[in-house]
C-alpha cells in the first residue's frame, strides 16, 4: 500500500494553498538524506530513544493514580447509642437497657435492613480500603454520601487538565520547541505534584490536580513527538510501542507501590519524586533537529547535525551529498514557524486529523461501556470479580493483550489496515452486545429464568473483554497514526488534538458515575454509532508505513489515498471489468455514414471553390475593363 506524494514546490488545489515556502532539495528531505547522511538510526538515536522510555514509567505512575487516591473503600457506618429497646449488630445481639454504656451499630453496605437515606444520616464511618492503602482522599476527608460528588470532581480535574494541556502544550511544542515544554512541564510538574500530598481538603485537592493533569500531558506530548522524530520510517511504530509496555508496566507496579507506602500522602510523593531525574534533560537532551529543520532554524541544527555524526562515528567531512554545503548556503535564512490553525486552509489534512479525533473519542469512550458492561448487576459498587485486584489486573492484561496483538497486526496489514481491523471488531462486539443479549432474554429461554441469566451474563462478560481489547487498539493507533501523518511543523499541535479527544473520550466514564449510571444504555449507543462511522472514515486515510515524515503543510497535504488491497502485479491498477474488452476503432471511417457524410463534404467543397474561382474570373475581368 503504496502512498503517492506529489514532488512540488508550491503545492494549490481548488483554491487551497499551502503556506509553506519551498524547501532545500536535500535538507527538506530528512528521512531520506539528512538522516541517512548522519548514520541513520545508530547509537545517537538510539540513546535519547533510551532517555524517553526511563520517564514512560513515571507518567504510568501519574496515569492510574486515580485508582489508588480516589478508590472507593466498604463504607461501615456507626449510628448514634441507642439507650432503649432491643437492637440486633451485624454479627452479634446485645440488650441496651437502663442507660447502659453505649454501643456502636456497623452497618456495611452489603445491609438490606435500612435505606441509602438512613445510612447517610450517619455522623461516624469506618472505611476499609481494598487498594493497599490505609487512608486515601476518600476516607481522610469522608466523602460519601452527599460528598460523593467531590470524588467525581477530583477525578474529572486531572483528565480536563490533561485536556486542556494537550492543547496548549502542542501548540506551544511547535512553537517554541520540543525541548523547551518537556522541561518547563517537568518544573511545574514537581511544584504542583508535590503540592498535591499537602492539600488540606477536596477543594484544594481538586485544583492541584488540574494542574498537574496539565502538566503531565506536556511531559507525555513532547517525549511522544521527541521519540517520533529521532525515528526512521522502519523504526518508528516499534520504539513507540515499548514506550507503551513502559507505561503498563509502571500500571502494573502500582499495586506493590501503594502496598509499600500504605498512606495516600506518601505515595504521591513516592510517585512525583522520579520526575526530579528528568532535571538533567536540560543539559542532556537535545532539540529535535527535525524540528529544527523543519522551521529553518540552520544556526542551531548546524551544530546539532556535527553532535549526532561525531555520536554515530560518522566523517562529514567528506559531504558526498552536499547537505552541509547546502546548509551553509541557507544559514541566513530566517526560522518560520508554523500553527494548528493552518490546517483549515488544506484540504486534505484537516480531514486526515479530524477522522482520527472522531476514532480517538470513540475508542477511549466505548472503552468505559465495555468495561462498565463487566461490573455485576446484582451488585452496585464492585464488579464481577468482586475484588479491586482482580478486577485491576483483568484491565491491565486486556491493555498488554491488545498491545501484542497490534504489533503484528501492523505489521502486517499497515496503519490503515489495523486500525480498519481493530474498529471492526469494536464494533461487532459493541452490537452484539446490545443486540444478541436482548435476543436471548426475549425469543429464547423465556421459561429457565436461571439459565437465561447465566448466559446472558457470560456473554456480556466475553463481549466486554473483546471490546476493550480491541477498542484499546483502536485508541493507540489512532494516536500513533496521527503523529506520523501531521507535518513536522505542526506535529505537536496535531498530535494534541487527538489527543485531547481520547481524555474527552475518557471524561464520559466520571460523568456516567456522577449520574449514577443514567442513561448508560444510550451512551453505549452512541458510541457503537460513531464506530460505524468510523469504519467507514477510515477509509479516506493515506497509509504512512514505511514512508517518511510530512516535514510542512505541503507535504502533508500530498498524501493520497490508495487502494486498501495491494495490486497483484507492479504497478497493476484494480479496474471495474475483471476482463476489460479491447475494441478496434480504425475501421469506423469505412462504415456507409461516414462514406456518404465524406461524399456530401466533398462535393460541397468542390461547390465553394468553383465559386470562388468564377467569382474571382469577374473581378479581374472588370478590372481590366476599368483600366482600359
Amino acid at each position: 500500500m503504496a502512498v503517492v506524494r506529489l514532488e512540488t514546490e508550491d503545492h494549490q488545489e481548488n483554491g487551497f494553498v499551502s503556506s509553506e515556502p519551498a524547501f532545500p532539495r536535500q535538507l527538506s528531505q530528512i528521512d531520506g538524506s539528512v538522516l541517512p547522511f548522519l548514520g541513520g538510526f545508530g547509537r545517537y538515536q538510539k540513546q535519547f530513544i533510551l532517555l524517553t522510555w526511563i520517564p514512560a514509567l513515571f507518567i504510568g505512575f501519574s496515569q492510574f493514580s486515580d485508582y489508588f487516591l480516589l478508590g472507593q473503600p466498604n463504607n461501615t457506618c456507626v449510628h448514634p447509642p441507642v439507650t432503649h429497646g432491643n437492637w440486633t449488630g451485624s454479627s452479634l445481639s446485645l440488650n441496651a437497657t437502663n442507660g447502659s454504656a453505649p454501643v456502636p451499630y456497623f452497618y456495611s453496605d452489603d445491609t438490606q435492613g435500612e435505606t441509602n437515606d438512613t445510612l447517610c444520616t450517619c455522623k461516624e464511618w469506618n472505611f476499609e480500603l481494598q487498594t493497599g492503602l490505609k487512608e486515601n482522599v476518600v476516607t481522610k476527608w469522608h466523602l460519601v454520601c452527599d460528598s460523593s460528588w467531590k470524588v467525581h470532581i477530583a477525578k474529572f480535574s486531572l483528565l480536563v487538565g490533561s485536556i486542556f494541556g494537550y492543547l496548549v502544550m502542542g501548540v506551544l511544542a511547535d512553537w517554541f520547541g520540543r525541548h523547551p515544554v518537556l522541561i518547563v512541564s517537568v518544573l511545574f510538574m514537581l511544584v504542583f505534584g508535590l503540592s498535591v500530598a499537602f492539600s488540606v481538603n477536596a477543594p484544594m485537592f481538586s485544583t492541584l490536580r488540574f494542574f498537574e493533569g496539565f502538566c503531565l500531558s506536556g511531559i507525555t506530548l513532547s517525549l511522544y513527538v521527541l521519540r517520533i522524530e529521532l525515528c526512521l520510517p522502519g523504526w518508528r511504530f516499534s520504539m513507540t510501542m515499548v514506550a507503551n509496555f513502559v507505561v503498563m508496566g509502571g500500571q502494573l507496579l502500582m499495586p506493590g507501590l501503594a502496598s509499600l507506602c500504605r498512606d495516600w500522602q506518601v505515595l504521591q510523593v513516592v510517585i512525583i519524586c522520579p520526575f526530579i531525574l528528568m532535571l538533567s534533560y536540560v543539559w542532556v537532551f537535545p532539540e529535535s533537529l527535525r524540528w529544527l529543520l523543519s522551521t529553518q532554524h540552520y544556526g542551531r541544527s548546524k551544530g546539532l547535525m556535527h553532535q549526532i555524526a561525531r555520536k554515530n562515528g560518522v566523517d562529514v567531512e567528506l559531504d558526498p551529498s552536499g547537505i552541509l554545503s547546502e546548509l551553509e548556503r541557507e544559514l541566513e535564512k530566517r526560522p518560520e514557524k508554523a500553527c494548528i490553525v493552518t490546517i483549515v486552509r488544506t484540504r486534505n489534512l484537516w480531514k486526515n486529523i479530524v477522522v482520527l479525533c472522531v476514532n480517538s473519542l470513540a475508542g477511549y469512550g466505548i472503552h468505559h461501556c465495555f468495561a462498565r458492561s463487566m461490573m455485576d448487576p446484582e451488585s452496585k459498587d464492585t464488579t464481577m470479580f468482586h475484588s479491586f485486584y482482580a478486577d485491576y489486573y483483568t484491565m491491565v492484561g486486556v491493555a498488554v493483550a491488545s498491545c501484542l496483538a497490534l504489533c503484528p497486526a501492523v505489521g502486517y496489514m499497515g496503519r490503515r489496515g489495523g486500525l480498519l481491523l481493530f474498529m471492526i471488531i469494536t464494533a461487532l462486539a459493541s452490537l452484539l452486545q446490545l443486540g444478541l443479549l436482548n435476543l436471548i432474554g426475549k425469543y429464547s429461554l423465556r421459561h429457565d429464568t436461571v439459565l437465561r441469566d447465566s448466559l446472558n451474563k457470560k456473554f456480556s462478560v466475553a463481549f466486554s473483554i473483546i471490546g476493550m481489547f480491541s477498542s484499546h487498539a483502536v485508541s493507540n493507533l489512532s494516536i500513533f497514526f496521527c503523529a506520523e501523518i501531521t507535518p513536522t511543523v505542526i506535529r505537536g499541535g496535531g498530535l494534541g488534538l487527538v489527543l485531547a479527544s481520547a481524555g474527552f473520550g475518557m471524561l464520559t466514564a466520571p460523568i456516567m458515575e456522577l449520574h449514577n449510571q443514567k442513561g448508560y444504555f444510550l451512551h453505549h449507543v452512541i458510541f457503537a454509532c460513531c464506530t460505524l462511522i468510523c469504519i467507514i472514515c477510515i477509509l479516506l486515510l493515506p497509509e504512512t508505513r514505511f514512508q517518511p515524515l510530512p516535514e510542512t503543510v505541503g507535504d502533508g497535504e500530498t498524501f493520497t489515498r490508495q487502494p486498501l488491497l495491494p495490486p497483484r502485479k507492479p504497478g497493476e491498477q484494480h479496474l471495474l471489468l475483471t476482463k476489460p474488452e479491447t475494441r478496434d476503432y480504425s475501421r469506423v471511417q469505412d462504415t456507409p455514414v461516414h462514406q456518404a457524410a465524406a461524399i456530401v463534404a466533398t462535393a460541397a467543397a468542390a461547390a465553394s471553390a468553383s465559386a470562388s474561382a468564377a467569382q474571382a474570373s469577374e473581378n479581374s475581368t472588370a478590372n481590366g475593363v476599368r483600366a482600359s
